[in-house]
């Protein structure tokens, strides 16, 4: 404790700013944007269908495009942190154009012009849909919320670790960053989701804007403390140039020679490797890549590379696979949280008389599950293996623990929903009547797998990139994890889209349909990726001598 005082006194390393005193006004902002990215987003689908008259599929393929959104948009932040403006800036920008958002999304909920009138519920009764300006302020709304959302998601991480020198005290605020996450999302998905279930959607809504605001207000608040790193470049930019350097270059014959190519870090001269010798064109020297004032410097970054920017190529080639097994690992759960949802909505969720769930609350349930599930792997799981094993597992093994699980999810999901059926077709012979006695309770074990097993893959897909990745990349690790979540969302919707044309599965009232097929076909499809993950993994070598030491042994999850 007396070294993170110190650090508050006086930075390390000559900082004039950062520390642990700026970890209240990053904390502040991560708690009060994940308030409200999660109060608007978790019940958006019943928004859509209770008050847009929009149909459940329809609001669940929206919910979707606005999941992948948020998650993508990641990337661009980051990107736009890197190469231009950096992380205070980034930040600051983004924050505002989602408190611009739910500012669209709250007005929607307390006009009443902007809202088409809704549907009365009884039978023959006609449902209005909504005008083109109605549709235009909600998707605004939605579309500047989703990108304000994403683009400060892992910003707030990149800059609140620049704060600190002490790899510990890194690691100390990564922990507290994903609690200040799972808080603000349990809070999100049940205070603020009850409130514009039984309240007043505006005042539900209006309480986002309130906690957006009151972000902005306190990471700005902190702005002197900070430390402001200046842009160093977007690594992507370097994957690109090597690209381009390889094709201009696609006529050159290699040379076996170490002195023809560019290798400015090395002591001694040494060719890059052979595997993917193609792109070893683009480190290879040419007359006029090099500038001629004795500098050594490259003259032309659009034909010439470096020999560690080609390996560093190399080795995202060489994970790329590993990386898109983990597209259909996450586009099940992408799926099933969408679907969830309207099976809540049309089953029993009273707990007790008086108490009833909101069916945008349900997926808390998986939110908690991952979060005890979180603090049981680290102080107990995996110190029981290294008791038995004498060693840590391996980012890949409990990737693959978190497949299994998921294939074990799906399965439950198919097998709840087949029960919800029969109950349906069986005690509610009137298929107008919108629920059957099914009590919502059901869902629990299946969201429970999906989140035991996000405990394990998420944590080890970020533990093998970033270990993985060259040093010039790791900043980019998580971003490749929001990746694969944004693609997965989109995926997910497009599968959605195909499986109501090509079936009858999915028809606007699931009890008229049959959605425990979707749910063995998600079971199907996460057996064959797991098999090919095992592919992948069985064929994948560690590229770090350090690859299952004190890392994974040492490493906390979030």
């Amino acid at each position: 404790m007396d070294t993170i005082d110190r650090e508050i006194q006086a930075p390390n390393s000559g900082r004039k700013h950062g520390g642990w005193v700026t970890f209240p006004f990053i904390t502040g902002a991560v708690l009060g944007l994940g308030l409200a990215g999660t109060g608007w987003m978790a019940n958006l689908i019943i928004y859509l269908i209770q008050q847009f008259n929009v149909n459940a599929i329809d609001a669940a393929q929206v919910s979707n495009i606005v999941n992948g959104g948020s998650s993508l948009f990641p990337i661009v932040g980051a990107i736009i942190a890197d190469s231009f403006l950096g992380c205070f800036s980034v930040i600051s920008l983004f924050s505002s154009i989602s408190l611009l958002g739910t500012v669209f999304i709250a007005l929607t909920a307390t006009l009443n012009s902007l809202r088409p009138t809704p549907c009365n519920g009884e039978l023959g009764s006609f449902c209005k849909d909504p005008s083109w300006v109605q549709f235009l302020v909600l998707y605004a709304g939605i579309a500047l919320a989703s990108m304000g959302l994403g683009g400060t998601r892992f910003t707030l991480v990149t800059m609140g670790a620049n704060q600190f020198d002490n790899p510990q005290h890194q690691g100390i605020f990564f922990n507290w960053y994903f609690i200040s996450q799972y808080a603000a999302s349990a809070v999100g998905a049940t205070a603020l989701v009850y409130i514009e279930d039984n309240l007043s959607w505006g005042l539900g809504f209006g309480l986002t804007v309130a906690a957006n605001l009151l972000a902005l207000l306190i990471f700005l608040l902190g702005n002197r403390f900070y430390l402001h790193d200046k842009p160093q470049g977007s690594p992507f930019l370097d994957i690109v140039r090597v690209m381009v350097a390889a094709f201009r270059k696609r006529n050159f014959s290699l040379s076996p020679m170490a002195d023809d190519y560019y290798n400015p870090i090395a002591v001694e001269g040494a060719p890059p490797n052979k595997a993917f010798r193609f792109l070893n064109r683009a480190s290879l020297k040419a007359e006029g890549d090099i500038k001629t004032d004795g500098s050594g410097t490259i003259a032309k970054p659009w034909r010439l590379c470096s020999v560690q920017q080609v390996e560093d190529l190399k080795t995202l080639v060489r994970i790329l696979p590993l990386w898109s097994s983990s597209i259909f690992l996450a586009t099940p759960i992408a799926i099933q949280n969408s679907l969830t949802v309207l099976q809540a909505l049309n089953m029993d969720r009273h707990l007790g008389q008086h108490l009833k769930i909101p069916a945008g609350s349900i997926l808390v349930i998986e939110i908690v599950a991952c979060a005890i599930f979180l603090t049981l792997i680290d102080r107990f799981l995996w110190l029981t293996w290294q008791n038995l094993t004498g060693k840590s597992p391996s980012p890949l093994q409990r990737i693959g623990v978190g497949h299994v699980l998921n294939v074990l999810a799906m399965a439950v999901s198919a097998l709840v929903e087949s029960k919800r059926l029969k109950m349906v077709h069986h005690h509610d012979r009137d298929q107008s009547q919108p629920r059957s006695s099914m009590l919502a309770l059901w869902l629990v074990p299946q969201l429970s797998l999906v989140g035991i097993g996000e405990a394990f893959h998420y944590p080890g897909q970020v533990s093998l990139y970033y270990q993985e990745f060259p040093a010039s990349l790791r900043s980019t690790a998580t971003a490749m994890v929001a990746l694969i979540i944004g693609i997965a969302f989109y995926l997910g919707t497009a599968i959605i889209d195909f499986v109501r044309r090509v079936t009858s599965w999915l028809p606007d009232n699931i009890n008229n349909g049959r959605l425990d097929n979707v749910y063995w076909m998600l079971t199907v499809v996460g057996v064959l990726n797991f098999g090919y993950y095992l592919a992948c993994s069985r064929s994948y070598k560690y590229q770090n001598v350090e690859k299952q030491v004190d890392a994974d042994t040492n490493y906390t999850y979030g």
